[in-house]
């Protein structure tokens, strides 16, 4: 059912706006004595969900017994973190994901069923996994908060992803990824039905049926003045609310180039992107876009890592990005990788196959440490100088010395595709 649709690609939807409607569903879903909110970490912060949380908060006040922000396998949030994004709300609500600990296995798609969506690529099984006071906490309302955005892995982020991955295990996370990797990502991205949103669906029809979740969707895009604002709202019970937000972002978010770009400069905002791990959306948002032999930038002044997880930083750091060839050749009897799918997949989407060159400029990581992953290095400061941030604007920009650059000031909120590359 649907409880609260409202959104086009030329709407702004206010702060007031965003109240009424998340209310108005509120209402309709009737008084709940123990409400668990799914919302995600401070990587999302652009989405509003930390609005909606606090929004929500108000509403149900001691009513609401949890707060688990869906880290998947990202770091926990610190208490700055949380202050910033969730405003007013009492810590003691917040609880955290351990996705090695903390979660429960409901049930398991069979092997074929994976061979099925995957064109037969793959035929292990997959275990649908979520965190256990999701699935055990005995609440009489789940609010899973996010925003609808393409994605690299499963196609259209959010809806069930929020819980399956966002509050998943280890091997349902692993195998996930790898799906998504080796089906491809440029075969998906930007589509609402992909082989992982298909595991997920079944997932959610043969395991969480029964327990009372309820989805609030935003679409994030930029108004005339580059302005992050809403462009849509919408809250329901079923795949259909998803679908109707995923409508909307693909218009809102997906950008198509009438040629393939040369060189792209992309921005990492330093509170939200300290690793390659979430930093190489600047890869998968702009692979489409990037022309043979192109270059892309990355500046990325608050980059200190690789990978989120020590151990997948580790395994980052061992086999660096080389493509997927390579990567597929690593995992031949390899232990340490076959457990740790995700990072192998990561693998795989952060290279260019060696289509285009990828540059990397870092507030903290060395030039050694850059290179020995297979990216190329350059000068943060010196960068920064040549393509400074505030006084470029997303989308085409003619440099002092008749340069012409792409500039991206935020790759987490879009998807950006040359046309030829569509009609591949």
């Amino acid at each position: 059912m649907i409880y609260y649709q409202s959104g086009s690609p030329e709407s702004v939807i206010n702060s007031n706006e965003l109240e009424y409607g998340l209310y108005s569903a509120l209402v309709k879903l009737g008084p709940r004595k123990k409400v668990l909110v799914v919302p995600p970490d401070c990587t999302r912060f652009h989405s509003r969900s930390g609005e909606i949380t606090t929004l929500i908060y108000k509403y149900y006040k001691e009513n609401l017994k949890d707060i688990l922000p869906a880290l998947g396998t990202h770091v926990t949030m610190t208490e700055n973190e949380i202050d910033e994004m969730y405003k007013d709300v009492p810590k003691d609500l917040f609880r955290v994901h351990d996705w090695r600990k903390d979660v429960v296995t409901v049930g398991t798609i069979p092997g074929d069923f994976v061979s099925k969506v995957t064109d037969g690529a793959l035929d292990y099984s997959w275990p649908a996994q979520l965190n256990k006071l999701v699935f055990n906490g005995g609440h009489d309302l789940i609010i899973s908060v996010g925003q609808v955005v393409p994605h690299e892995v499963i196609g259209m982020a959010n809806f069930n992803k929020n819980l399956f991955i966002g509050t998943g295990g280890l091997e349902g996370i692993n195998k996930s990824h790898f799906v998504g990797a080796v089906y491809g990502m440029e075969r998906m991205m930007g589509k609402v039905d992909t082989p992982v949103r298909r595991l997920l669906n079944y997932a959610s029809e043969h395991f969480i049926s029964h327990l009372p979740v309820v989805y609030v969707h935003t679409v994030i895009g930029r108004d005339n003045n580059g302005k992050l604002v809403i462009r849509g709202l919408f809250i329901g019970d079923d795949p259909e609310v998803f679908k109707l937000a995923a409508d909307l972002s693909v218009k809102v978010n997906f950008t198509v180039l009438e040629k393939p770009l040369r060189k792209v400069v992309v921005y990492l905002d330093p509170s939200e992107f300290r690793t390659t791990w979430l930093g190489n959306k600047s890869i998968y948002r702009t692979r489409m876009a990037m022309a043979d032999n192109g270059e892309l930038i990355v500046i990325a002044p608050g980059l200190k890592e690789f990978g989120e997880d020590k151990e997948i930083d580790r395994l980052i750091r061992k086999y660096g990005y080389r493509g997927t060839p390579a990567t597929l050749a690593a995992l031949k009897g390899n232990d340490e990788l076959n457990k740790n799918l995700s990072a192998a997949a990561h693998l795989i989407h952060g290279s260019s196959e060696g289509r285009f060159s990828i540059t990397y400029c870092p507030g903290h990581l060395t030039r050694e440490e850059i290179e020995s992953v297979n990216f190329k290095y350059a000068d943060l400061s010196d960068t920064l100088k040549k393509y400074n941030p505030e006084k470029l604007k997303d989308g085409f920009n003619k440099m002092a010395d008749g340069e012409e650059i792409y500039y991206i000031s935020n790759p987490a909120v879009g998807l950006w595709s040359s046309r030829e590359r569509l009609e591949k």
